[in-house]
């Protein structure tokens, strides 16, 4: 194995697991280790993950990797990392431990406190400032809600004895051994106390929740030098950040305005590249920093759909339909076509209809309702919610789209990529690597190492496949016609958590 900084590591801080990616100067993945943790769920509607563990599974992946592929630290020329956006994390300054688990960004216990800023007359400014609606999605309500609620928390906060971080920054610290407390824009802008346009923390939704600007990261762009961590004995700089779904973004090499990805992962995000004017939804879109290089901060727009790949789980892990995740392909060619539509509302709904209430359901079960068809039934929920966020986008970027650019898990499903475009009525083109949340921020790491430019980061994607529209248009609106009808009925189905 050569001995020169020509690669780069990336870790991938997901939902239900963490991953460790080495991808060399040609932009080739020359191995992947990958390890679950475990889901906390301490009451309904609450989703929870140990901080601590996340951790200890990544720094294993990592050196189960260097020892597979026989390299350290000689060979990395820097760290990418990538991570689940919104969840929560707030430690103790001096012991660096965790004041509680990680609250996650699926999490909807701080749905009251929402409410609450609703109430007080805050959505507008918080669109105006954050880019983002008032929902529990997002990690500011979750701060407080630490802040209030577990006992001595809020004292230490004012005593400056508390850090607050999503998980790049966690990781950061503590693998720095406290030297790093930083984020990326793309991370700072789902916490819904960032201001998008003056790049800084929002004194005012900071006095709003309550929330000490001392705890608060240091937030820098995504493409960045950001200093120094150690993983077991060996040190790497970390040359690039950036929140799960923006680096698919760069990674599916959406540079120009105006182009769109999709990522299946445990939730559906379509993101707009809106190049270095932020634009504002009036359709339930989110504004949202896509990454900053130094020089200039690229807008998205992004609609985001909680459940996707998480139903397919849920079809497996809940049901036991199903032994693993690619099965779900199989049995769904065999389904007959009779009206089933599987709403998987299970921690409500994202854009466009953003209703923390929203709970799953089933519709139009008759007595030869069977297997293959409950699950092709949750693969189509996929495509339609992301053709409902597709609408929305296409109505506030004013364009019809030609495009639509596929990555994570579900993408490798050709008869849901297939569905995908005949519901959007355009192509749906999938990359040969569908890792484009992995290759983005490793591009990122990439470019602050001196190994591309952007320009030449775009000669490394290669395509696999592009879908066609194939379905009758007439067909195809009176499928996307029963789910509109299923989807209304499950919205508003609970008040209060």
């Amino acid at each position: 194995m050569k001995k020169d900084k020509s690669y780069i590591l990336t870790l991938d801080l997901g939902t239900t697991s963490v991953r460790a990616l080495v991808l060399d100067e040609n932009g080739t993945w020359l191995g992947m280790k990958q390890k679950e943790f475990q889901q906390i769920f301490p009451k309904k509607g609450r989703v929870e993950h140990d901080p601590v563990e996340i951790l200890q599974a990544l720094e294993t992946t990592v050196l189960a990797l260097f020892k597979e592929l026989e390299i350290g630290e000689e060979n990395i020329a820097q760290v990418g990392i990538t991570n689940q956006r919104e969840t929560t994390v707030l430690w103790n300054k001096g012991t660096g431990e965790p004041l509680y688990n990680a609250i996650v960004w699926q999490d909807k216990r701080t749905a009251a406190i929402c409410e609450k800023l609703k109430a007080d007359g805050w959505e507008e400014y918080v669109k105006k400032s954050t880019g983002l609606v008032v929902d529990a999605y997002f990690s500011g309500s979750k701060i407080k809600w630490i802040l209030d609620e577990v006992e001595g928390a809020r004292e230490l906060a004012e005593k400056g004895e508390v850090l607050f971080g999503t998980i790049d920054s966690w990781l950061m610290w503590k693998w720095s051994e406290g030297k790093i407390h930083a984020s990326d824009y793309s991370n700072a802008s789902r916490t819904m106390i960032f201001d998008i346009q003056k790049l800084d923390w929002d004194d005012e939704l900071l006095a709003a929740l309550d929330i000490p600007k001392t705890i608060l990261p240091k937030v820098h762009p995504s493409i960045h030098r950001f200093g120094e961590i150690k993983i077991g004995a060996a040190s790497f700089e970390v040359g690039g950040v950036a929140g799960d779904q923006q680096a698919a973004l760069f990674g599916q090499c959406c540079f120009e305005p105006g182009s769109v990805k999709n990522t299946y992962g445990t939730g559906c995000f379509l993101l707009m590249n809106t190049g270095e004017q932020a634009q504002f939804s009036k359709y339930g879109m989110i504004t949202t920093i896509a990454w900053g290089d130094g020089d200039q901060v690229i807008y998205a727009l992004e609609g985001s759909v909680f459940i996707a790949g998480a139903a397919v789980q849920w079809l497996r892990d809940g049901l036991k339909l199903i032994d693993s995740a690619p099965d779900s392909e199989y049995y769904a060619s065999k389904a007959g076509r009779d009206g089933v539509y599987v709403v998987p509302a299970f921690s409500g709904l994202g854009a466009p209809h953003w209703d923390m209430y929203a709970r799953g359901a089933i519709f139009g079960l008759t007595r030869d309702t069977g297997k293959p068809e409950l699950i092709r039934a949750t693969l189509e929920s996929m495509a339609y919610q992301s053709r409902d966020v597709l609408e929305a986008m296409k109505e506030d970027a004013n364009m019809e789209l030609k495009v639509l650019r596929v990555d994570g898990g579900a993408a490798a499903n050709d008869l849901l990529m297939q569905f995908q475009s005949d519901q959007m009525n355009i192509a749906v083109e999938r990359p040969l690597n569908v890792e484009s949340t992995a290759l983005g921020v490793a591009y990122m790491a990439g470019i602050t190492a001196g190994l591309w430019t952007m320009d030449e980061v775009k000669q490394l994607r290669k395509i696999d496949r592009t879908f066609l529209p194939e379905m009758e248009r007439e067909d195809a609106e009176t499928l996307y016609s029963g789910w509109k009808k299923a989807l209304k009925r499950t919205l508003n189905w609970v008040e209060d958590e």
